[in-house]
């Protein structure tokens, strides 16, 4: 007879990774099968899969655990082609990456230049379409000008995207905005450079 001893995970200094975990005899029955799938953007993860005594560290896409005909927990290897022929709904259920823009300002304001503001409808749609998920809108500035000045500019720029989703019937709830002033310029610069590329807003849509 299978032991019943469940697996466990456990986050390592790289991070969680996402997991497929399924029994073999069903979704609904003991895990008895763990697979490391890859993160977007190829970041690096990695999990500690515990079972009893035993541990297992997957740190590799589609490295797996399973667990054999006499309990024992042993590493095993998928592929991307497994994993869509084998889990289709569990693959389903993945959430989507994030959609990330970049809309750039006039200097000193929280204007959107021109070409933003026709980017601006492809954003909104882009995001209406993930009902529900988180919307971050990030405000940046160049170095011109004083540090406290810039928080407050890049902070505006963020409350002014965050008031044009609010218009089109965006759920407050779901907006964040925030400010970084500029200690995260898209091109690094030395003091009092205007750099357009670093008046800008990002929005990440989850």
């Amino acid at each position: 007879m299978k032991s019943q001893t469940p697996m466990k995970y456990r986050r390592t200094t790289l991070g969680l990774g996402l997991l497929l975990a399924a029994g073999l005899a069903g979704c609904a029955g003991p895990v008895d099968r763990v697979i490391l799938l890859p993160e977007d953007g190829g970041r690096p993860s990695a999990v500690e899969i515990r079972r009893g005594e035993q541990s297992l560290r997957l740190d590799q896409p589609y490295q797996a655990a399973t667990v054999d005909r006499s309990g024992q927990l042993v590493p095993a290897q998928s592929s991307a082609d497994e994993v869509r022929e084998r889990y289709p709904k569990l693959i389903a259920l993945r959430p989507q990456p994030p959609l990330k823009y970049t809309l750039s300002f006039l200097t000193g304001t929280s204007d959107l230049t021109p070409e933003s503001e026709r980017l601006l409808p492809e954003v909104l749609r882009a995001a209406a379409a993930r009902a529900g998920g988180e919307i971050l809108v990030i405000g940046h500035t160049d170095t011109v000008g004083d540090a406290a000045a810039n928080d407050r500019l890049s902070l505006q720029r963020a409350q002014a995207i965050r008031e044009r989703l609010l218009r089109e019937g965006f759920d407050p709830e779901r907006i964040v905005a925030i400010g970084r002033g500029e200690r995260e310029p898209a091109v690094p610069t030395a003091d009092e450079v205007d750099e357009p590329r670093n008046r800008r807003a990002e929005l990440i849509v989850r």
